[in-house]
């Protein structure tokens, strides 16, 4: 890890974690390519800069986030299914996010998900606009979508929207929902790799500590401006373009992996 990885992976994280491109998949593919995907601390490092980007929502929303106790029970519900499937799929998770000939089939097949959500759940026939009439049994559902995520290159924001969608949410309160839905689960994530951290027995030096403060700030900042802009763009144009974005960098990964060099951390 260098200062200016770890820069670079903060622009990534901040930039993808709320689009439906998959935030985990893109810094796999790009910690491959600079050699540092198998450190521990590059590990480490990818999960915890999502607390830059978690910040960037919570102040991008204060007024909404900080509304009421049915709020929070709703985020929590929707975080159960994630919760119970990673403490039981931990080993097989950790596993899949070593691979990224996994990461580069899940974005196309993600691609061609969003690339058809403009067909399946036409904007006219989503008429929830608002997160506080989101019902308990919703947002449990579309913590049910979020577990999807766990498998790289999935995308945690796309499977959420995507979830909302399905269950009669606007575009907007979709994505909305599911950044409200990134705070407690990137969170738990966080504090999660953290302890397995420090129960195998690794201790961060000095250097370190700074690439995640670091980390933290470019991650908050970009984040704040992907946020902004991908709100009001998705009300405008829809997801078509993160679709065939997914499937155009999917199919660049697999013909890189299975002819010029194997990708591999």
């Amino acid at each position: 890890m260098t200062y200016l990885y770890a820069i670079i992976l903060a622009i990534i994280e901040g930039l993808t974690e709320y689009l439906p491109v998959s935030s985990t998949g893109h810094m796999i593919i790009a910690s491959s390519f600079m050699k540092i995907a198998n450190d521990d601390f590059t590990k480490l490092f990818t999960i915890v800069i999502q607390l830059g980007a978690i910040m960037a929502v919570v102040v991008l929303y204060f007024k909404r986030f900080f509304q009421s106790v049915d709020f929070y029970l709703k985020l929590f519900v929707a975080f159960i299914p994630a919760v119970i499937l990673g403490l039981l799929f931990n080993d097989l998770i950790d596993s899949l996010l070593e691979s990224p000939v996994v990461v580069a089939i899940m974005l196309i097949l993600g691609g061609f998900i969003l690339i058809k959500t403009e067909d399946w759940f036409p904007q006219q026939n989503n008429t929830i606009n608002d997160d506080e009439k989101i019902s308990y049994a919703t947002a449990f559902k579309i913590g049910l979508f979020q577990c999807l995520a766990m498998i790289p290159g999935t995308s945690r924001s796309g499977a959420t929207i995507v979830g909302g969608l399905t269950q009669g949410l606007s575009r907007k309160t979709a994505a909305e929902f599911s950044f409200f839905l990134a705070v407690p689960t990137m969170f738990g994530a966080t504090a999660k790799k953290l302890y397995d951290y420090y129960k195998a027995g690794f201790q961060l030096n000095h250097e370190q500590i700074n690439y995640l403060i670091i980390g933290n700030i470019v991650a908050f900042i970009v984040a704040m401006l992907a946020i902004k802009s991908f709100i009001n763009y998705l009300n405008k144009n829809g997801f078509k373009i993160f679709g065939y974005y997914r499937i155009l960098i999917g199919s660049i990964l697999l013909i890189i992996h299975f002819t010029i060099f194997k990708l591999s951390v």
